[in-house]
């Protein structure tokens, strides 16, 4: 059958972006006009995925929340003459079905997923991680293409992934494959490799289709660094038993936007905000107004100049 299953990690803490993270998920953070889970939520139903499960955790209700229905907002919004706004609600009236499940400890990305099981099933799906957009505005189909390369390879697992520079290789998951191409099969995946040990620089980039068999596996895993379970290990345990786990890169031109730390979360907001089509031109003039006003040295640390 179709995969029509994804699965959405939203359970971390986000204390990298503390003190942002105290009181509200990292997954709704804005980035440009939208929270960064609404970006994935619409690459998910436009790649045609059409039920979601939120993998969350203490602190989580405002994700519930932004995808509910606010039908006393509607009213209002109609009460007092602003029906134009209720194009921005668009996404609530998405054919799609929302579940939630929790992840009572936090144990690490692969418990997360191993949480999702006793609703997916043994039916195969997509794992999305909540605090990743891929591509400007979302405007990605590489789940599509993974779900494709999946179902027609009869593969167990496919993961995509982003050239990345050799000096950040140490920050990511990264492919060893067997052979170069926009699609190729896993030989192993080696978590945060040193810079010279690295098997290449194609970096894990936060999608994952998955065999449901995938659970058998991340029950055996045994917990690494802090008592975590870690998908990579759950992975590599599969490419060593022989099945067939293939990578997919991110087409030319997208990239993954992660909203893990400050530098990223900042370079992400302000390229969706030059890419509005509204606010976005009279924003571009007046970073380069301002940095034309400051000194060389400054203006050279900053992408927008």
């Amino acid at each position: 059958m179709p995969i029509d299953m994804a699965v959405v990690p939203v359970a971390g803490r986000g204390t990298r972006l503390l003190p942002l993270t105290k009181s509200q998920p990292k997954e709704m953070l804005p980035v440009g006009r939208k929270p960064v889970v609404q970006y994935v939520v619409e690459e998910l139903a436009r790649c045609g995925l059409g039920r979601l499960l939120f993998v969350t955790g203490p602190g989580k209700t405002a994700i519930e929340n932004h995808f509910d229905i606010d039908a006393e907002l509607i009213t209002n919004l109609r009460e007092t003459g602003r029906e134009e706004l209720l194009q921005e609600l668009a996404f609530e009236r998405e054919d799609l079905e929302y579940f939630y499940t929790r992840q009572r400890r936090q144990l690490g990305l692969g418990h997360a997923v191993l949480c999702a099981k006793p609703v997916v099933g043994r039916d195969p799906f997509v794992v999305a991680l909540g605090d990743s957009i891929i591509g400007l505005h979302a405007q990605s189909n590489v789940v599509r293409l993974m779900v494709e390369q999946f179902e027609s390879n009869g593969a167990d697992v496919v993961i995509a992934f982003e050239n990345v520079p050799r000096e950040e290789v140490v920050q990511y998951g990264i492919a060893k494959p067997r052979k170069q191409g926009e699609v190729f099969e896993l030989d192993d995946l080696v978590e945060k490799p040193d810079v010279a040990e690295a098997p290449s620089t194609l970096a894990v980039a936060a999608r994952y289709v998955f065999s449901p068999v995938v659970f058998d596996y991340l029950q055996r895993t045994p917990p690494g660094k802090g008592g975590e379970i870690q998908l990579t290990d759950a992975i590599r345990m599969m490419i060593r038993d022989g099945r067939k786990a293939l990578g997919v890169r991110l087409p030319e031109g997208e990239q993954r936007f992660d909203i893990g730390n400050f530098e990223s979360y900042f370079q992400a907001f302000v390229e969706f905000a030059l890419a509005d089509p509204d606010y976005g031109p009279a924003l571009r003039t007046c970073l380069v107004d301002w940095l034309s006003s400051h000194e060389p040295k400054q203006a050279e640390k900053t992408r927008w100049s």
